[in-house]
């Protein structure tokens, strides 16, 4: 399936039941959730309700795709043949794995997230992409971290209530020492990682990589037209990112 037919079948899956109206409404909580509320974004919050579901596949799992691609296709230019899988914690319907799935040339992708909607989801988002793999409703806590291969964590981490992302960084550290890759994807806006210095100053004495994002892409259709219906500006896609 190519990027146009799977936006197509979003909007088949996602507005079957529901008014663009209606995901435009729910957009705007959804918003209000992450920006005003984040201490309930680790009870799950963000997907509670059928409005809330639509509104993250069809506008914010959209743009994780599109950067997870553009942050991968810059820092793998020429691919990563020897990766041979991706454990994706915290990977939400799938589409910030599968982007880098593709741009990476790897073979297998193991997606775990806390939500059973989103776990089910990323299974539909691989299917849909050809990318064989598999996602399983998993605490973070729970998952085993390869000792090869590449660790993503896109847009996860900040969710995460501090003694379990203090834990994670402790066992992505000892995962990279093992041979594994490391890739973190967040919110540019440092509000919203009151964390992230501390994790720059774990990694960075091993090598790691700090990079800010600023993607010029033009939303397709729905996407902007979403954008429009809840009051948010989407002139540029925006991220920081952590490498290893």
């Amino acid at each position: 399936m190519t990027f146009e037919e799977w936006i197509a079948e979003l909007d088949r899956r996602h507005l079957a039941d529901l008014t663009p109206s209606e995901v435009g409404r729910a957009l705007r909580a959804l918003s209000s959730c992450y920006v005003e509320r984040r201490a309930r974004l680790s009870t799950g919050a963000a997907l509670e309700g059928a409005g809330k579901r639509a509104a993250f596949a069809l506008f914010y799992a959209v743009q994780h795709f599109l950067i997870g691609r553009e942050i991968a296709r810059t820092l793998f230019p020429a691919g990563a043949p020897d990766v041979d899988r991706i454990v994706d914690l915290g990977c939400g319907t799938g589409t910030a794995g599968a982007a880098v799935a593709q741009v990476l040339g790897t073979p297998r992708i193991e997606g775990y997230d806390i939500n059973t909607w989103a776990a089910a989801e990323a299974n539909w988002t691989y299917r849909a992409f050809g990318i064989r793999g598999r996602a399983t409703v998993a605490n973070v806590r729970a998952v085993r971290l390869p000792q090869q291969g590449l660790v993503l964590a896109a847009y996860a981490v900040n969710e995460l209530a501090d003694d379990v992302r203090r834990g994670l960084l402790a066992r992505m550290l000892d995962a990279q020492q093992r041979g594994a890759s490391i890739l973190i994807v967040e919110p540019i806006a440092r509000r919203a990682n009151p964390w992230w210095t501390e994790w720059v100053d774990a990694l960075g004495p091993r090598g790691g990589r700090e990079n800010e994002w600023r993607f010029r892409i033009t939303l397709p259709d729905r996407q902007r037209a979403l954008a429009a219906a809840a009051g948010l500006d989407v002139r540029e896609l925006t991220a920081r990112s952590l490498s290893l």
